[in-house]
């Protein structure tokens, strides 16, 4: 059995819910939003309306309209960040480093220099990450990072139009 985060309330439901000025795009299944947490410029996340908790309570129109979310929300972040790659990825329990037990599906547009510090280890070695490859993760200055990546509401704000202006029709 998949060992499931513990958060109460969720952050994502709430979220969703109260702060508006996060959302990016909506459509009946999903809602695209910024991370208040900017490892990259941009860095947004496609949630479920409906709270399930991974991949696996997913339903099959839920599974379609994720990856059409994430589309295009991938198609505005190349317009509005022209980014040398994006990077899709989701986790499904506490072992793959799942935080929050709603499911997400993160979207990052990727550039030189990011502060992957923390997270999964594939991403903190990218060329110009932060993190010479097979250096092991030392969790000293995960708190420093933590703060310097959150970003005021300002600039979500910002970084949502952005993004939203870029949107394809």
């Amino acid at each position: 059995m998949i060992q499931l985060p513990v958060r109460d309330p969720c952050d994502l439901c709430i979220a969703a819910r109260d702060e508006p000025w996060k959302i990016i795009d909506e459509g009946e299944h999903t809602l695209t939003v910024i991370n208040p947490w900017q490892f990259e410029a941009g860095q947004c996340c496609v949630i479920t309306r409906r709270h399930v908790a991974t991949l696996l309570d997913l339903s099959a129109p839920e599974c379609s309209a994720i990856l059409q979310a994430a589309k295009r929300v991938a198609e505005a972040l190349v317009g509005a960040y022209r980014p040398l790659g994006i990077l899709t990825f989701q986790n499904n329990g506490v072992y793959s480093g799942q935080e929050t037990p709603h499911f997400h599906f993160h979207v990052v547009p990727r550039q030189p220099g990011s502060d992957w510090g923390i997270g999964p280890p594939q991403l903190a070695t990218f060329d110009g990450a932060g993190r010479a490859r097979g250096t092991p993760h030392d969790p000293a200055g995960d708190t420093e990072r933590m703060a310097r990546v959150r970003v005021s509401t300002d600039t979500l704000a910002e970084r949502v139009e952005r993004i939203r202006a870029h949107l394809p029709p």
